[in-house]
């Protein structure tokens, strides 16, 4: 667990690539179900996480997906791609096209970098 609050929480994805999922704390199914205040906070987040990976990671791409089709549960993947990782250009849940040579900085130390940054933002007035 990176971040949560009473609405949102952030946890992370293992995998060759920075990857941070975002779930609402109510199991809602689709975004269509979840209450304004919670979208803007969660745009916002993904905003400040895009924003972070670019900086620290400095990506080829970002890809920001949603789908839910095995967990109905309203949550978002944010994930930093880059031209050597094994699926690119390909999503990560495509067919592998190559064994990846990744050499990138500490997941841990991004992870703490987000949690800080995230702990600034105005919705952590609610952190738990």
């Amino acid at each position: 667990m990176i971040y949560q609050n009473e609405n949102i929480r952030i946890e992370s994805e293992s995998s060759e690539i920075p990857w941070l999922k975002i779930f609402t704390q109510h199991p809602y199914r689709e975004m269509s179900e979840v209450p304004a205040e919670i979208k803007f906070e969660i745009y916002d987040l993904l905003d400040i996480i895009e924003k972070e990976i670019i900086s620290y990671y400095k990506p080829t791409k970002i890809n920001i997906a949603s789908f839910g089709n095995y967990m109905p549960h309203m949550h978002w993947h944010i994930m930093a791609r880059f031209k050597n990782d094994s699926y690119f250009p390909e999503p990560m849940w495509g067919e592998k096209q190559r064994k990846g040579q990744l050499e990138l900085p500490s997941f841990e130390i991004f992870c703490e970098k987000v949690a800080e940054k995230l702990s600034m933002s105005e919705y952590c007035t609610k952190c738990d």
